[in-house]
């Protein structure tokens, strides 16, 4: 006996639409069994890890800090993903971002006034772009899997990253810890409002990349050339469409906007260049793309609810003393339920037992 997929002639508009909350509730479900076997109260551990952050407004502010860079760098990638691009390695290229962009402050922390912050999330952008077109370049140029080249990068990027911290960009006053000095105001992106929390305009920016994104896919030309190209390759040849070209224009994008995120959590949430400027939000973001259906606008609520599993790890750990990476295993899940639920919108299942054929998940 085996098990076959077979393309399903059309589509539920309907269950396209709702798999993302089946996914959701099913992490829920599986979450509580979760819990239970770890000899966790499961309802009390859902409200813990769900409810418990909401109910505060530093907490709010917390969810902003950490749904910022997963939506930039998931808005990059939904382009990427959509145009049949594989970028895996955002995560290398929100270090890359961090990385040119904190060049500035550290290399002429003398240079402060209006321009300094535009400049260094100029810099940042072109620091993640830069770094995007490497597997871009690999695939085009060598055809080279993009889904290994870029993840591989990440290595190298963070290697780069600790070895600048812990040596030629290191603080001489900071007793031999790894960090860069730390950024001056003109270099740190303000609060939105400081009396209520740390929340910083790097959020803003998020949503103002969405939004532009958004319209770039639905109402301009070159967002025509990526859907297609995604669509149908062959298609987009017969339109006059550029396959090599979009792999760079994707990739760099991608790159571009994980470079953002990368320099505005440097410059906002943590003030200075450290050996670990991210928990991962690189990889996060592939489930935010996912989750948000490859669409803007759903990369900004799956940013929140991929953020709150973050604060929710937190607060779990600190309540009912449970391990932080009950957080990677809720992300793990959500990921894994989001792709069996499109598998089984895009394909239903045949059992072929011995010639014979049993069909189900119609």
């Amino acid at each position: 006996m085996r098990i076959e997929l077979v393309k399903r002639p059309q589509q539920s508009r309907f269950f396209m639409v709702v798999s993302p909350i089946i996914a959701i509730g099913l992490t829920v479900i599986i979450g509580a069994l979760l819990f239970w076997l770890l000899g966790k109260p499961p309802l009390k551990a859902l409200y813990v890890y769900f409810i418990e952050p909401l109910t505060e407004v530093w907490s709010l502010h917390e969810l902003a800090i950490k749904a910022g860079p997963l939506i930039l760098i998931a808005v990059g990638l939904s382009v990427c993903y959509r145009s049949n691009n594989w970028n895996i390695g955002a995560e290398g290229q929100f270090i890359a971002g961090g990385i040119l962009g904190s060049a500035l402050p550290i290399l002429f922390p003398q240079f402060q006034n209006f321009a300094t912050l535009p400049l260094m999330l100029a810099l940042g952008m072109i620091g993640g772009a830069l770094f995007g077109a490497i597997p871009a370049l690999l695939k085009v140029r060598f055809n080279a899997n993009e889904i290994l080249t870029s993840l591989m990068l990440v290595y190298v990027a963070q290697l780069f990253l600790d070895w600048l911290v812990r040596g030629v960009w290191r603080d001489p006053q900071g007793y031999a810890f790894p960090g860069s000095i730390r950024f001056s105001p003109a270099a740190t992106i303000p609060e939105i409002a400081p009396s209520q929390g740390s929340a910083h305009y790097g959020f803003v920016l998020a949503i103002l990349a969405a939004l532009l994104i958004w319209f770039f896919l639905g109402k301009t030309l070159k967002g025509f050339e990526v859907r297609v190209l995604g669509l149908s390759p062959r298609a987009g040849r017969f339109a006059g469409f550029s396959a090599s070209g979009m792999v760079f224009f994707s990739f760099m994008l991608s790159g571009a906007l994980a470079g953002l995120a990368g320099i505005a959590e440097v410059s906002g949430a943590i003030g200075q260049l450290r050996e670990v400027i991210s928990p991962g939000y690189g990889f996060t973001a592939i489930i935010v793309a996912f989750l948000g259906r490859l669409n803007p606008i759903g990369a900004i609520v799956a940013g929140l609810i991929l953020a709150l599993t973050y604060l929710g790890g937190e607060s779990a750990q600190m309540s009912l003393g449970i391990s932080d990476k009950v957080a990677r295993v809720f992300q793990g899940m959500l990921l894994f339920f989001v792709l069996g639920c499109d598998t089984l919108i895009q394909y239903r299942i045949r059992l072929v037992t011995g010639g014979m054929t049993a069909e189900g998940a119609r």
